[in-house]
C-alpha cells in the first residue's frame, strides 16, 4: 500500500482540488533549480556511494535529531558528532521507534517521499519495519543508480548551489568543472567566518584570508581587497550569489575613517558587543557595494539565535539543532544600505526571515517598492505547507508574485531535495487553484504563474 496519497496538500473542495491537480500536473516534471543549499561539492567530485541510512538520513539532519532530543532521546545514542565507529543500525532503530513524533511535520512528508519514491518502501516506518527498511536502503545505496551524480540526474536537477566559506579551497568545485560530467554544481560565497567578529577564530580566519589572497588583511583597505579577490575566485567557478547569516538585518554607512577605526577595534581582543554588531552592519553594506561591482546576487538570512542550548553547544559544537528564531527589524535595519543602493537596477538583495510577523508589515511593503529587493521563500522553521500558505497570503497582497524568487530548498539533506520541491509545487498549486476558484485570476494566468514560481523566477533572480 503506498505511503503517499496523490492528492496530498491539495484543497478538500472537489472543484478547487481539480484545478490544483491540473496546475500541479503542468509543473510536476519541470527541472529542479536549487540556488541555495548546503550540500557538499565533494559528493559530486568524488561520486562515492553514500554511507548507511543512519549516517545519510539522521546524523546530518538537525530537523530529525532536534525533534528526537526534545522527547528525551540522547544525542549520544544518536551518534551525533561522535568520534570513531557508531552503531548505525541501532541508531536507525531508535529513529524508527520514534517516527510517530514527526506526524504532521514537513520532515515526515519529506522522509515518506524518500522512502517510497526513491527506495520503493511501501510500509510506514516503525519499530516493526526498522530492520527491513534499513536493509533495503543500505543495499540500494551501494548500487550505481544511487551514486551522487546519478541521483542528481534522476532528480532532474538543472543547477545546484552549495554554500562555502571564503577560506574553502573550492578544490571539489574545480574538480567537477574539470571532469567530463555535465552537472552544474555552483559555489555560493558565505563570508560569515571572516566578517562576523563573534565567529570562532575570527582573527585567525582574517589572517588566513590574507595569506590566501596576498593582501594585508590587518589593514582596512587590504581586508576589503582580500574579500573582493575571494569573491572573484568564486565567480570564476560559476558562483552567482553570496549569502549572509547575520543575527540581525542591521546595516550601517560609516565613512572611511570611522570604518578603519572600527576595524582596528574589532581586531583587538577588547571589542564590545555593540562594536561587533556595528561591524557586521557595516560589512553588509560593504558586501552590497561589492555586489554592484561584481554582479553577485546578495542573500540575507537573519534572525536566528544560534546555538541557544549552551550545554548542547559545549558538548556537540555549532549547528546541532538548537537554533531559535528571533524578532527582526528590516525597516530600520536596512535603511542605511537602501539609502545607498536601494534604487540600483543592477543590484539584487534577496531577503529571508524567521520572523513571520514581518511578512505583511515590513518585507512585502519593502519589496513592493525598492527595485533591488526580492523576497526569498519561507525558510527553515517555516519551510512547510502552512508556512508557504502564510507567506503567500501575507506577502502577495503587497509584493505580488513577481517580487518573490520561487522556491529554494536550503538543505544539507540531498535526498530530500525532490521531496521539498514537490511540497512547494503542490502548495503553490493549491494556492493558485483557490485564486482561480474565487475568480481572482483566470486559469490561464494560474498556469503561467505556476511555471514562473517553479522555474522562471528563480532563474531570473539568481541570474542562472
Amino acid at each position: 500500500m503506498p505511503i503517499l496519497h496523490p492528492d496530498r496538500l491539495f484543497p478538500a473542495d472537489p472543484e478547487t482540488r481539480s484545478i490544483a491537480r491540473r496546475l500541479y500536473a503542468s509543473i510536476s516534471d519541470l527541472p529542479i533549480v536549487s540556488p541555495h543549499g548546503h550540500t557538499e561539492a565533494a559528493w559530486f567530485a568524488k561520486n562515492d556511494p553514500f554511507p548507511d541510512p543512519a549516517q545519510l538520513l539522521i546524523l546530518p539532519d538537525h530537523y530529525v535529531y532536534r525533534m528526537l532530543y526534545s522527547q528525551g532521546v540522547s544525542m549520544h545514542d544518536l551518534g551525533i558528532r561522535q568520534a570513531g565507529a557508531i552503531d548505525s543500525r541501532k541508531i536507525w532503530r531508535i529513529f524508527a521507534e520514534h517516527y510517530h513524533l514527526f506526524r504532521g511535520t514537513p520532515t515526515r512528508m519529506w522522509l515518506d517521499y524518500e522512502f517510497e519514491v526513491l527506495f520503493g518502501l511501501d510500509q510506514r516506518l516503525s519499530a516493526e519495519t526498522a530492520d527491513h527498511s534499513f536493509d533495503v536502503i543500505a543495499e540500494k545505496l551501494q548500487q550505481p543508480e544511487f551514486l551522487p551524480r546519478a541521483l542528481y540526474e534522476r532528480f532532474r536537477i538543472e543547477v545546484l548551489a552549495t554554500t562555502d566559506s571564503p577560506l574553502d579551497s573550492l578544490e571539489h568545485h574545480r574538480a567537477i568543472r574539470e571532469s567530463n560530467w555535465k552537472g552544474r554544481i555552483l559555489p555560493t560565497f558565505r563570508p560569515d567566518s571572516v566578517v562576523d567578529p563573534a565567529f570562532h577564530g575570527f582573527r585567525e580566519n582574517i589572517i588566513r584570508l590574507g595569506e590566501q589572497t596576498g593582501e594585508d588583511t590587518m589593514t582596512w583597505p587590504g581586508y576589503l581587497n582580500a574579500l573582493c579577490k575571494s569573491r572573484e575566485r568564486f565567480k570564476a567557478l560559476g558562483a552567482t550569489a553570496t549569502d549572509h547569516g547575520h543575527p540581525t538585518a542591521n546595516t550601517a554607512n560609516l565613512d572611511k575613517q570611522e570604518a578603519e577605526s572600527l576595524f582596528t577595534a574589532i581586531l583587538s581582543a577588547n571589542s564590545t558587543a555593540e562594536q561587533q554588531e556595528l561591524f557586521r552592519a557595516q560589512m553588509l553594506t560593504e558586501m552590497a557595494r561589492m555586489s554592484i561591482d561584481d554582479g553577485l546576487v546578495m542573500q540575507l538570512h537573519p534572525g536566528s539565535f544560534r546555538n541557544h542550548n549552551q550545554k548542547i553547544f559545549e558538548q556537540f559544537g555549532r549547528d546541532t539543532g538548537a537554533d531559535i528564531p528571533t524578532r527582526t527589524d528590516y525597516v530600520h535595519g536596512l535603511k542605511p544600505l537602501l539609502d545607498l543602493f536601494g534604487n540600483e537596477p543592477s543590484f539584487t538583495l534577496i531577503l529571508f526571515t524567521l520572523d513571520e510577523s514581518t511578512y505583511s508589515r515590513e518585507l512585502a511593503p519593502l519589496a513592493g517598492h525598492y527595485p533591488c529587493l526580492r523576497l526569498g521563500p519561507p525558510w527553515w522553521f517555516h519551510d512547510s505547507p502552512e508556512g508557504m500558505l502564510r507567506f503567500r497570503e501575507m506577502a502577495t497582497e503587497t509584493a505580488g508574485f513577481y517580487n518573490t524568487v520561487g522556491f529554494n530548498d536550503d538543505t544539507r539533506a540531498f535526498l530530500s531535495i525532490p521531496a521539498r520541491h514537490d511540497v512547494a509545487r503542490r502548495a503553490d498549486s493549491a494556492y493558485l487553484a483557490r485564486l482561480v476558484a474565487e475568480h481572482r485570476i483566470d486559469e490561464d494566468e494560474a498556469f503561467e504563474l505556476a511555471q514562473d514560481l517553479t522555474v522562471n523566477l528563480v532563474r531570473r533572480a539568481y541570474r542562472l
